[in-house]
Protein backbone atom coordinates (compact mmCIF):
# COMPACT_ATOMS: atom_id res chain seq x y z
CA UNK A 1 0.00 0.00 0.00
CA UNK A 2 1.37 3.36 -0.99
CA UNK A 3 2.29 5.91 1.77
CA UNK A 4 -0.02 8.48 0.04
CA UNK A 5 -3.27 5.74 0.74
CA UNK A 6 -2.50 4.65 3.99
CA UNK A 7 -5.37 3.59 6.51
CA UNK A 8 -5.28 5.83 9.53
CA UNK A 9 -7.12 4.64 13.14
CA UNK A 10 -7.96 5.61 15.91
CA UNK A 11 -5.50 4.11 18.88
CA UNK A 12 -5.61 6.48 22.32
CA UNK A 13 -8.38 8.61 23.47
CA UNK A 14 -7.74 11.24 26.57
CA UNK A 15 -10.20 14.19 27.45
CA UNK A 16 -10.76 16.48 30.36
CA UNK A 17 -14.41 18.08 30.26
CA UNK A 18 -16.70 19.97 32.04
CA UNK A 19 -18.06 16.31 32.58
CA UNK A 20 -14.95 14.81 34.06
CA UNK A 21 -11.49 14.70 34.01
CA UNK A 22 -11.09 11.98 31.97
CA UNK A 23 -12.61 10.35 28.97
CA UNK A 24 -14.62 7.49 30.74
CA UNK A 25 -15.78 10.11 33.10
CA UNK A 26 -16.95 12.44 30.42
CA UNK A 27 -19.03 9.64 28.19
CA UNK A 28 -20.43 8.76 31.34
CA UNK A 29 -21.42 11.94 31.53
CA UNK A 30 -22.92 12.24 27.80
CA UNK A 31 -24.43 9.24 28.78
CA UNK A 32 -26.61 10.50 31.25
CA UNK A 33 -26.90 13.51 29.78
CA UNK A 34 -25.25 15.37 32.49
CA UNK A 35 -25.32 19.03 32.42
CA UNK A 36 -21.53 20.69 33.31
CA UNK A 37 -22.91 24.12 33.21
CA UNK A 38 -22.65 26.55 36.37
CA UNK A 39 -22.49 29.76 37.69
CA UNK A 40 -19.69 31.53 37.63
CA UNK A 41 -18.19 32.65 40.98
CA UNK A 42 -16.53 35.88 41.98
CA UNK A 43 -16.56 39.37 42.01
CA UNK A 44 -15.01 39.53 38.68
CA UNK A 45 -17.83 37.68 36.96
CA UNK A 46 -20.27 39.62 39.06
CA UNK A 47 -21.34 42.98 36.94
CA UNK A 48 -21.37 40.54 33.08
CA UNK A 49 -24.62 40.31 31.24
CA UNK A 50 -23.62 36.44 31.32
CA UNK A 51 -22.75 34.96 34.21
CA UNK A 52 -22.39 31.42 33.56
CA UNK A 53 -20.05 28.42 32.18
CA UNK A 54 -19.23 25.08 31.62
CA UNK A 55 -15.86 25.01 33.82
CA UNK A 56 -13.57 22.12 33.99
CA UNK A 57 -14.85 19.58 36.24
CA UNK A 58 -11.82 19.14 37.37
CA UNK A 59 -9.35 21.58 37.82
CA UNK A 60 -5.91 21.15 36.07
CA UNK A 61 -3.66 22.21 39.07
CA UNK A 62 -4.92 19.79 41.12
CA UNK A 63 -3.41 16.83 38.62
CA UNK A 64 -0.28 18.38 37.18
CA UNK A 65 2.74 19.12 39.52
CA UNK A 66 2.69 23.14 40.45
CA UNK A 67 6.35 23.55 39.06
CA UNK A 68 5.12 22.45 35.55
CA UNK A 69 1.62 23.92 35.66
CA UNK A 70 2.88 27.43 36.34
CA UNK A 71 4.82 27.41 33.25
CA UNK A 72 1.71 26.39 31.26
CA UNK A 73 -1.18 28.72 30.26
CA UNK A 74 -4.74 26.94 31.23
CA UNK A 75 -5.05 25.67 27.40
CA UNK A 76 -1.72 23.92 27.35
CA UNK A 77 -2.36 22.45 31.26
CA UNK A 78 -5.71 20.98 29.26
CA UNK A 79 -3.53 19.34 26.68
CA UNK A 80 -0.96 17.91 28.61
CA UNK A 81 -3.75 15.99 30.70
CA UNK A 82 -5.72 14.81 27.31
CA UNK A 83 -2.78 13.74 25.73
CA UNK A 84 -1.23 11.99 28.69
CA UNK A 85 -4.25 10.16 29.16
CA UNK A 86 -4.44 9.39 25.11
CA UNK A 87 -0.81 8.28 25.12
CA UNK A 88 -1.54 5.74 27.33
CA UNK A 89 -4.63 4.19 26.26
CA UNK A 90 -2.78 3.81 23.03
CA UNK A 91 -0.59 1.23 25.15
CA UNK A 92 2.66 4.04 24.77
CA UNK A 93 4.56 3.68 28.13
CA UNK A 94 7.06 6.27 27.45
CA UNK A 95 8.16 9.20 24.85
CA UNK A 96 9.69 8.19 21.43
CA UNK A 97 12.96 6.26 21.19
CA UNK A 98 12.96 5.50 24.48
CA UNK A 99 11.11 2.15 24.50
CA UNK A 100 11.53 0.75 20.86
CA UNK A 101 7.98 1.14 20.20
CA UNK A 102 8.11 4.66 17.51
CA UNK A 103 10.91 6.29 16.83
CA UNK A 104 10.70 10.17 17.46
CA UNK A 105 11.26 11.02 13.60
CA UNK A 106 7.92 9.01 12.80
CA UNK A 107 5.94 10.77 15.67
CA UNK A 108 4.09 14.28 15.35
CA UNK A 109 1.83 16.66 17.30
CA UNK A 110 -1.57 18.70 16.02
CA UNK A 111 -2.97 20.42 19.03
CA UNK A 112 -4.90 23.52 18.51
CA UNK A 113 -6.32 26.61 19.90
CA UNK A 114 -8.78 28.86 18.71
CA UNK A 115 -7.70 31.43 20.65
CA UNK A 116 -4.32 30.28 22.48
CA UNK A 117 -3.44 31.39 25.90
CA UNK A 118 -5.47 34.01 26.03
CA UNK A 119 -5.84 34.42 30.05
CA UNK A 120 -2.06 34.60 30.48
CA UNK A 121 -2.04 37.24 28.11
CA UNK A 122 -5.27 38.75 29.70
CA UNK A 123 -3.78 37.99 33.85
CA UNK A 124 -0.24 39.27 32.76
CA UNK A 125 -1.44 42.70 31.65
CA UNK A 126 -3.20 43.24 34.60
CA UNK A 127 0.27 41.98 36.29
CA UNK A 128 2.08 44.59 34.19
CA UNK A 129 -0.72 47.43 35.23
CA UNK A 130 -0.68 46.63 38.91
CA UNK A 131 2.68 45.00 39.94
CA UNK A 132 4.69 46.59 37.78
CA UNK A 133 7.70 45.29 34.87
CA UNK A 134 9.45 43.15 37.27
CA UNK A 135 6.42 40.58 37.83
CA UNK A 136 5.56 40.07 34.60
CA UNK A 137 6.32 36.38 34.32
CA UNK A 138 9.03 35.23 31.87
CA UNK A 139 7.02 32.20 30.66
CA UNK A 140 4.26 34.47 29.59
CA UNK A 141 5.31 34.53 25.54
CA UNK A 142 5.76 30.74 25.33
CA UNK A 143 2.48 30.50 27.37
CA UNK A 144 0.13 32.96 25.27
CA UNK A 145 1.51 31.48 22.36
CA UNK A 146 -1.50 29.65 20.17
CA UNK A 147 1.12 26.54 19.47
CA UNK A 148 2.26 26.23 23.08
CA UNK A 149 -0.46 23.37 23.91
CA UNK A 150 1.14 21.42 21.16
CA UNK A 151 4.79 22.69 21.40
CA UNK A 152 4.27 21.21 25.05
CA UNK A 153 2.59 17.54 24.30
CA UNK A 154 5.77 17.15 21.67
CA UNK A 155 8.17 18.23 24.15
CA UNK A 156 6.98 15.99 26.16
CA UNK A 157 6.41 12.81 23.98
CA UNK A 158 9.62 13.49 21.57
CA UNK A 159 7.62 14.24 18.38
CA UNK A 160 10.02 15.50 15.25
CA UNK A 161 8.14 14.78 12.44
CA UNK A 162 6.06 17.78 13.21
CA UNK A 163 4.55 19.93 15.36
CA UNK A 164 1.42 21.99 14.59
CA UNK A 165 -1.25 24.06 15.68
CA UNK A 166 -4.04 25.00 12.83
CA UNK A 167 -6.04 27.88 13.87
CA UNK A 168 -9.51 28.12 12.71
CA UNK A 169 -11.55 29.50 15.31
CA UNK A 170 -14.51 26.71 16.58
CA UNK A 171 -12.63 24.33 13.86
CA UNK A 172 -9.87 24.45 15.05
CA UNK A 173 -9.46 21.11 16.62
CA UNK A 174 -11.30 19.34 13.71
CA UNK A 175 -8.78 20.55 11.73
CA UNK A 176 -6.48 20.01 13.69
CA UNK A 177 -7.01 16.02 13.42
CA UNK A 178 -7.80 16.07 9.66
CA UNK A 179 -4.10 17.66 9.64
CA UNK A 180 -2.96 14.94 11.40
CA UNK A 181 -4.53 11.97 8.94
CA UNK A 182 -2.82 14.30 6.73
CA UNK A 183 0.36 13.50 8.03
CA UNK A 184 0.03 9.74 8.21
CA UNK A 185 -0.90 9.55 4.41
CA UNK A 186 1.39 11.50 3.04
CA UNK A 187 4.01 9.53 4.63
CA UNK A 188 5.38 11.78 7.13
CA UNK A 189 4.62 10.03 10.26
CA UNK A 190 3.49 6.85 11.67
CA UNK A 191 1.55 8.13 14.88
CA UNK A 192 -0.08 11.65 15.59
CA UNK A 193 -1.24 13.14 18.67
CA UNK A 194 -4.12 15.58 17.69
CA UNK A 195 -7.27 17.09 18.93
CA UNK A 196 -8.14 20.41 20.38
CA UNK A 197 -8.07 22.38 23.72
CA UNK A 198 -9.78 25.88 24.87
CA UNK A 199 -9.37 28.03 27.97
CA UNK A 200 -10.98 31.64 27.75
CA UNK A 201 -13.43 31.76 30.63
CA UNK A 202 -12.66 34.94 31.38
CA UNK A 203 -14.32 38.56 32.09
CA UNK A 204 -13.18 39.99 28.27
CA UNK A 205 -13.64 36.74 26.24
CA UNK A 206 -17.24 36.70 27.87
CA UNK A 207 -18.19 40.28 27.85
CA UNK A 208 -16.83 40.41 23.92
CA UNK A 209 -19.00 37.50 23.02
CA UNK A 210 -22.04 38.43 25.10
CA UNK A 211 -21.96 41.90 23.27
CA UNK A 212 -22.30 39.96 19.84
CA UNK A 213 -25.06 38.61 21.56
CA UNK A 214 -23.67 35.04 20.82
CA UNK A 215 -24.27 33.94 24.19
CA UNK A 216 -27.07 32.58 26.38
CA UNK A 217 -27.95 35.37 28.97
CA UNK A 218 -30.11 32.14 31.03
CA UNK A 219 -28.48 33.18 33.97
CA UNK A 220 -30.96 31.73 36.30
CA UNK A 221 -31.06 28.30 34.59
CA UNK A 222 -27.60 27.69 33.68
CA UNK A 223 -28.04 23.91 33.47
CA UNK A 224 -31.01 24.61 31.17
CA UNK A 225 -28.96 27.47 29.29
CA UNK A 226 -27.60 25.85 26.32
CA UNK A 227 -30.65 23.93 24.50
CA UNK A 228 -29.65 23.60 20.43
CA UNK A 229 -32.82 22.88 18.44
CA UNK A 230 -34.62 24.37 21.30
CA UNK A 231 -37.37 27.15 20.28
CA UNK A 232 -35.96 29.04 23.45
CA UNK A 233 -32.16 28.87 22.52
CA UNK A 234 -30.66 32.16 23.11
CA UNK A 235 -26.85 31.14 21.91
CA UNK A 236 -24.00 29.10 23.26
CA UNK A 237 -22.61 28.91 26.46
CA UNK A 238 -18.40 28.54 26.82
CA UNK A 239 -16.56 26.01 27.82
CA UNK A 240 -13.54 24.71 28.63
CA UNK A 241 -11.11 21.21 27.90
CA UNK A 242 -9.65 19.29 26.14
CA UNK A 243 -9.65 16.69 23.64
CA UNK A 244 -7.09 14.20 22.04
CA UNK A 245 -6.90 11.49 20.44
CA UNK A 246 -3.57 8.96 19.23
CA UNK A 247 -3.95 8.05 14.97
CA UNK A 248 -2.08 5.75 13.56
CA UNK A 249 -1.32 4.29 10.51
CA UNK A 250 -3.47 0.84 10.50
CA UNK A 251 0.30 -1.17 9.43
CA UNK A 252 1.94 0.14 12.50
CA UNK A 253 -0.87 -0.42 15.09
CA UNK A 254 -1.39 -4.06 14.03
CA UNK A 255 2.35 -4.22 14.48
CA UNK A 256 2.67 -3.30 17.76
CA UNK A 257 -0.94 -4.95 18.61
CA UNK A 258 -2.51 -2.09 19.36
CA UNK A 259 -6.26 -2.01 20.21
CA UNK A 260 -7.93 -0.11 17.59
CA UNK A 261 -11.12 2.05 18.13
CA UNK A 262 -12.27 2.98 14.59
CA UNK A 263 -11.04 3.97 10.87
CA UNK A 264 -10.55 7.68 10.86
CA UNK A 265 -12.46 8.14 6.74
CA UNK A 266 -10.94 11.37 5.96
CA UNK A 267 -12.04 15.46 6.18
CA UNK A 268 -14.20 17.65 4.46
CA UNK A 269 -12.90 21.30 4.35
CA UNK A 270 -14.71 24.65 2.96
CA UNK A 271 -15.12 28.18 3.17
CA UNK A 272 -18.38 30.11 3.78
CA UNK A 273 -17.21 33.81 2.51
CA UNK A 274 -19.67 35.04 3.72
CA UNK A 275 -19.22 36.66 7.04
CA UNK A 276 -16.29 36.63 10.01
CA UNK A 277 -19.39 35.92 12.63
CA UNK A 278 -22.48 35.26 10.86
CA UNK A 279 -23.00 31.31 9.40
CA UNK A 280 -24.50 31.39 5.56
CA UNK A 281 -27.93 30.92 6.44
CA UNK A 282 -28.60 28.53 3.14
CA UNK A 283 -25.29 26.32 4.94
CA UNK A 284 -24.28 26.76 1.22
CA UNK A 285 -20.66 26.38 2.79
CA UNK A 286 -21.65 23.64 5.10
CA UNK A 287 -23.23 21.74 2.24
CA UNK A 288 -19.89 22.21 0.14
CA UNK A 289 -17.35 20.87 2.94
CA UNK A 290 -19.80 17.47 3.23
CA UNK A 291 -19.77 17.03 -0.50
CA UNK A 292 -16.04 17.18 -0.31
CA UNK A 293 -15.88 15.18 2.38
CA UNK A 294 -18.26 12.23 0.19
CA UNK A 295 -15.79 12.84 -2.77
CA UNK A 296 -12.44 12.34 -1.20
CA UNK A 297 -13.45 9.74 1.34
CA UNK A 298 -15.90 7.35 -0.89
CA UNK A 299 -18.23 7.25 1.73
CA UNK A 300 -21.48 6.04 1.11
CA UNK A 301 -24.16 7.94 2.91
CA UNK A 302 -26.40 4.58 3.26
CA UNK A 303 -23.54 3.94 5.77
CA UNK A 304 -24.10 6.97 8.36
CA UNK A 305 -25.79 6.17 10.93
CA UNK A 306 -24.46 9.22 13.76
CA UNK A 307 -23.36 12.74 13.72
CA UNK A 308 -22.38 14.52 16.27
CA UNK A 309 -23.20 18.48 15.13
CA UNK A 310 -21.73 20.86 15.65
CA UNK A 311 -25.09 22.56 17.21
CA UNK A 312 -24.02 25.50 19.53
CA UNK A 313 -27.40 26.29 20.40
CA UNK A 314 -27.41 29.68 18.52
CA UNK A 315 -30.71 30.27 16.55
CA UNK A 316 -29.20 30.43 13.06
CA UNK A 317 -26.52 27.94 13.12
CA UNK A 318 -28.62 25.07 14.61
CA UNK A 319 -30.71 25.27 11.45
CA UNK A 320 -28.40 26.17 8.65
CA UNK A 321 -26.10 22.78 9.83
CA UNK A 322 -29.14 20.83 9.10
CA UNK A 323 -30.37 22.63 6.02
CA UNK A 324 -27.11 21.55 4.44
CA UNK A 325 -26.79 17.95 5.76
CA UNK A 326 -30.58 17.56 4.05
CA UNK A 327 -29.36 19.18 0.76
CA UNK A 328 -26.41 16.65 0.47
CA UNK A 329 -27.55 13.37 2.06
CA UNK A 330 -30.97 14.04 1.01
CA UNK A 331 -33.44 11.22 2.60
CA UNK A 332 -30.29 9.28 4.04
CA UNK A 333 -30.56 12.06 6.81
CA UNK A 334 -32.96 9.89 8.06
CA UNK A 335 -31.25 7.44 9.60
CA UNK A 336 -28.73 9.50 11.25
CA UNK A 337 -29.24 9.62 14.75
CA UNK A 338 -27.72 13.01 15.73
CA UNK A 339 -26.31 14.55 18.87
CA UNK A 340 -25.41 17.65 20.10
CA UNK A 341 -23.32 17.02 23.03
CA UNK A 342 -22.49 20.83 23.91
CA UNK A 343 -25.70 21.00 25.32
CA UNK A 344 -23.79 19.18 28.01
CA UNK A 345 -20.36 20.70 27.50
CA UNK A 346 -20.90 23.83 26.21
CA UNK A 347 -19.36 25.42 23.38
CA UNK A 348 -15.20 24.48 23.67
CA UNK A 349 -14.46 26.59 21.10
CA UNK A 350 -11.21 25.56 19.53
CA UNK A 351 -11.31 22.35 21.46
CA UNK A 352 -14.80 21.30 20.84
CA UNK A 353 -13.79 19.03 17.71
CA UNK A 354 -11.31 17.20 19.67
CA UNK A 355 -13.52 16.77 22.34
CA UNK A 356 -16.51 15.66 19.72
CA UNK A 357 -14.14 13.73 18.26
CA UNK A 358 -13.71 11.60 21.24
CA UNK A 359 -17.35 11.41 21.73
CA UNK A 360 -17.60 10.10 17.90
CA UNK A 361 -14.94 7.54 18.40
CA UNK A 362 -16.34 6.40 21.46
CA UNK A 363 -20.39 6.37 20.07
CA UNK A 364 -18.99 4.13 17.23
CA UNK A 365 -17.27 1.94 19.43
CA UNK A 366 -19.68 1.48 21.85
CA UNK A 367 -22.59 1.26 19.26
CA UNK A 368 -24.37 3.62 21.26
CA UNK A 369 -25.46 7.69 20.72
CA UNK A 370 -25.43 9.67 23.16
CA UNK A 371 -28.73 12.05 24.50
CA UNK A 372 -29.54 15.79 22.95
CA UNK A 373 -30.28 17.68 26.74
CA UNK A 374 -33.06 20.67 27.52
CA UNK A 375 -34.63 20.01 24.03
CA UNK A 376 -38.14 20.54 25.04
CA UNK A 377 -39.64 21.79 22.57
CA UNK A 378 -37.98 21.53 18.87
CA UNK A 379 -37.85 24.23 16.49
CA UNK A 380 -40.05 23.09 13.75
CA UNK A 381 -37.43 24.01 11.33
CA UNK A 382 -35.65 21.25 12.76
CA UNK A 383 -36.49 18.46 10.15
CA UNK A 384 -33.82 15.35 11.42
CA UNK A 385 -33.76 12.98 13.75
CA UNK A 386 -32.36 14.15 17.21
CA UNK A 387 -31.44 11.86 19.81
CA UNK A 388 -33.55 13.06 23.25
CA UNK A 389 -33.76 11.97 26.49
CA UNK A 390 -32.37 8.68 26.26
CA UNK A 391 -28.67 7.24 24.82
CA UNK A 392 -29.82 5.66 21.37
CA UNK A 393 -28.26 2.17 20.78
CA UNK A 394 -26.87 2.15 17.18
CA UNK A 395 -26.73 -0.79 14.57
CA UNK A 396 -25.24 -3.79 16.76
CA UNK A 397 -24.19 -5.56 13.29
CA UNK A 398 -21.98 -4.63 10.05
CA UNK A 399 -19.69 -1.56 9.61
CA UNK A 400 -21.19 1.67 10.53
CA UNK A 401 -19.77 5.33 9.80
CA UNK A 402 -20.05 8.61 11.91
CA UNK A 403 -19.54 12.23 10.90
CA UNK A 404 -18.19 15.37 13.39
CA UNK A 405 -19.21 18.82 12.25
CA UNK A 406 -17.46 21.88 13.30
CA UNK A 407 -17.82 25.08 12.17
CA UNK A 408 -15.89 28.44 13.12
CA UNK A 409 -15.73 32.64 12.74
CA UNK A 410 -13.98 33.17 9.58
CA UNK A 411 -16.76 30.70 7.38
CA UNK A 412 -14.65 27.71 8.88
CA UNK A 413 -16.17 24.25 8.04
CA UNK A 414 -14.61 20.82 8.57
CA UNK A 415 -16.35 17.68 8.59
CA UNK A 416 -14.68 14.24 9.59
CA UNK A 417 -16.15 10.98 9.20
CA UNK A 418 -15.15 7.39 11.23
CA UNK A 419 -16.42 3.93 10.45
CA UNK A 420 -16.45 1.30 12.97
CA UNK A 421 -13.85 -1.47 12.90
Amino acid sequence: MSPTNRTVVVTGIGATTPLGGDSASTWEGLLAGRSGVKPLEGERFAELPVRIAALAAVDPNEVLPRPLARKLDRSAQFAIIAAREAWADAGYTAAAGEDGAIAPERLGTVIASGIGGVTTLLDQYDVLKEKGVRRVSPHTVPMLMPNGPSANVGLEINAQAGVHTPVSACASGAEAIGYAVEMIRNGRADVVVAGGTEAAIHPLPIAAFANMMAMSKNNENPEQASRPYDKARDGFVLGEGAGVVVLESAEHAAARGARVYCEVLGQGLSADSHHIAQPEPTGRGVAAAVQNLLDNTGLDPAELVHLNAHATSTPQGDTAELKALRKVLGDDLDHIAISATKSMTGHLLGGAGGIETVATVLALYNRLAPPTINLDDIDEDIDADIVRGEPRKLPADGPISAINNSFGFGGHNVTLAFRSV
